[in-house]
């Protein structure tokens, strides 16, 4: 493994399963959601819900992940995140509904579960007196690994985080970069179908962030896990995420591809839901001259709602379609105004965040 400037396309190899591939790393260019994923879901929860008294922390989540896919799952603190993946990772049952991993049920076969799923949590425990191929050869005597088939699953994991020189040191001396790639080691140990990564780039510098990053694309593209991940860097899950869940006092807000949440689809229904602001885009229009006729034309103009003026700049939130935007364009064209440029803002992941949610607290 072999870190890269974060800007550039690159191609470094990477050990696992045995395996030695050059591995293209996916850069700003990348775009997500390419192949439609396959029929069968790695985790599927059916209306959970999960009370503690009058406090629902969960109130019937459901949403789908594939194998292949990094699903982000976004949401305030309280938001209900940790306690959904608390529950997937059969650390908590639920108070109604079901979650299944690989078709097993985290209620009725949790044992199937854990077999298949690897839980990275926010923070894990630091044992003292103990190196980190000790570590990793406790995790490994856990999940029933023996004799050569630990021996084999602890090297590979050493040798994809990168930690093959540091197995001597004692593991409450790492770094916080260090300490999380450990924590995914742990987490890889069995070699699980589904990963659930709860705050993993908590804490790290930049670079840190860039190389877990490129070590969970790895495991989502050539090995074809299925990640789950919660974070509240959002412009790292803009970059990484297939798509994303939002939540928000324990209920789903919106799900969907990143760029359709941005053009404002994925919206759950909801009482007090806004469809048209959802729907409406910001058009920035810059003319040569003329701003004062371009702005008692546009106020006359369908779909506007709102606008403010900026030099020879005008913002305007439209809530048309692509149709509608054209005939925008045509109709400034042949008004005669000197159009210079004309766009439409492309939200990022963080703009899309605090339109959908409202900052409830529970």
């Amino acid at each position: 493994y072999t870190c890269c400037s974060a800007s550039t396309s690159r191609t470094r190899p990477v050990h696992y399963q045995g395996v030695t591939t050059g591995v293209s790393v996916v850069t700003d260019e990348t775009e997500h959601g390419g192949d439609a994923p396959p029929s069968s879901p790695s985790i599927e929860i059916r209306n959970l819900h999960r009370f503690f008294g009058s406090l629902r922390a969960v109130d019937d989540v459901s949403f789908t992940a594939h194998p292949g896919q990094v699903l982000g799952f976004i949401g305030p603190n309280g938001a209900g995140k940790t306690t959904t993946m608390r529950i997937l990772a059969t650390l908590d049952l639920p108070t109604a509904g079901d979650a299944l991993i690989c078709g097993e049920s985290v209620i009725d076969k949790p044992d199937g579960v854990r077999r298949v799923l690897g839980f990275m949590p926010d923070s894990f425990g630091r044992y003292p007196n103990m190196n980190i191929s000790e570590y990793l050869d406790f995790f490994a005597r856990a999940y029933g690994l023996r004799g050569a088939s630990r021996r084999e699953a602890v090297e590979r994991v050493l040798d994809f985080t990168e930690l093959g020189d540091l197995v001597n040191k004692p593991i409450d001396t790492l770094s916080k970069g260090m300490s999380q790639r450990l924590c995914l080691g742990r987490t890889l140990i069995h070699d699980p179908e589904v990963l659930i990564l709860d705050e993993p780039a908590a804490g790290l510098d930049p670079r840190a962030r860039v190389e877990l990053r490129e070590l969970i694309q790895l495991l989502a593209s050539k090995l074809q896990k299925t990640v789950l991940i919660s974070s509240h860097i959002l412009t790292e899950l803009g970059e990484i995420c297939d798509s994303v869940v939002i939540i928000e006092a324990g209920r789903i807000l919106a799900s969907g591809s990143i760029d359709e949440l941005q053009r404002g689809g994925g919206l759950q229904a909801s009482d007090d839901a806004d469809e048209n602001e959802a729907e409406s885009a910001e058009i920035v229009i810059t003319v040569l001259e003329g701003a004062e006729e371009l702005e008692r034309w546009l106020v006359q103009q369908p779909f506007v709602e709102q606008l403010s003026l900026s030099g020879q700049r005008a913002t305007v939130l439209f809530s048309g379609e692509d149709n509608d935007r054209h005939e925008l364009l045509k109709g400034l064209i042949e008004s005669g105004a000197q159009v210079i440029s004309f766009e439409t803002k492309t939200q990022t992941l963080e703009d899309t965040f605090m339109r959908i949610t409202r900052g409830a607290i529970q």
